[in-house]
């Protein structure tokens, strides 16, 4: 699907639909899963959406079922459908008929430190490596981390700069002596390579003018995974987990850990409590990014 999405010959509905998502500012990503979504619809009932009844709602969530549609996918799905007959096509009646799954809670995966260790030892390169202790390290989300610019790091603040992290949201996240010497390994490296350009991308892609995207850093982290003899299921998010775990286990305030992850709430649920809402003052986070940062495991 290109980029912008106006640019292709639509339909009318699917044009109108794109524009009140442009006017409420939804993301390019938002905008393509939405439109994906409403296009599985009209694919299923074999006419324009436009058209739908109840029965149609009621048959294509009864097909998403029986497709083994996890419940993630189905709840994006009710959310792009709901946008569509609520905004778009301005009938909320049929809005009222779709239903959102209820998730299962299960338990985060976290890596020890020693397979921490391992992960950061089998990474596929010396940027690789780097991004790997970037999202441990530093607590980031996979999205922040290939966002990343070589000018986002602040040496002598020892903070890293996240525009634009999750809810559009600039932070600080705190930034260790070890993970800046690894980063400072890797842009040497980089520029020697000729891969880091001087303003550019601190994990470039292929092409150094584009990002490190995060399909790529999923599958060198389950590549890395695998060569490291590590069972459990690892994705980049466990790193983030991993992060928020090992503060917890050095008995840093939980309220700490929440400003540093920039989460509402941080955790780890039980079986038999939920995860904790606490209120986290102004004042604290202003101090946050300056915590002392968790030590990278030596590799």
């Amino acid at each position: 699907m290109p980029s912008n999405l106006s640019d292709r010959r639509v339909s009318p509905l699917r044009t109108r639909m794109i524009e009140d998502m442009t006017v409420r500012g939804f993301t390019e990503k938002t905008r393509q899963d939405y439109v994906r979504h409403v296009q599985a619809f009209a694919a299923f009932i074999g006419r324009s959406p436009a058209t739908a009844t109840p029965e149609d709602m009621r048959g294509f969530q009864l097909h998403q079922r029986q497709s083994s549609m996890q419940p993630p996918s189905i709840n994006t799905a009710v959310s792009a459908l709901r946008f569509l007959f609520t905004v778009t096509l301005d009938r909320p009646d049929l809005a009222r008929r779709l239903t959102v799954v209820r998730q299962p809670r299960r338990l985060p995966s976290v890596l020890s430190v020693e397979e921490v260790t391992l992960l950061l030892q089998t990474a596929p390169g010396p940027k690789y490596k780097a991004a790997f202790a970037t999202a441990y390290g530093a607590g980031l989300r996979v999205s922040e981390v290939v966002a990343l610019k070589v000018s986002d790091i602040d040496s002598e603040r020892m903070l890293l700069r996240v525009e634009q992290g999750k809810g559009r949201k600039d932070r600080h996240a705190m930034l260790s002596p070890q993970l800046l010497e690894l980063l400072r390994e890797w842009w040497r490296e980089g520029r020697r390579l000729g891969a880091l350009l001087p303003r550019g991308w601190l994990f470039p892609g292929r092409n150094p003018v584009e990002p490190l995207s995060t399909r790529q850093f999923r599958r060198a982290v389950h590549a890395a995974a695998e060569a490291a003899g590590i069972k459990k299921r690892v994705v980049p998010h466990t790193l983030r987990h991993s992060f928020a775990t090992h503060l917890l286990e050095q008995d840093t305030d939980i309220r700490v850990i929440q400003v540093l992850l920039e989460a509402e709430t941080y955790c780890p649920p039980t079986p038999d409590r939920g995860a904790d809402l606490l209120p986290v003052p102004s004042s604290l986070r202003r101090e946050c990014s300056h915590s002392p940062a968790i030590r990278l495991p030596r590799c």
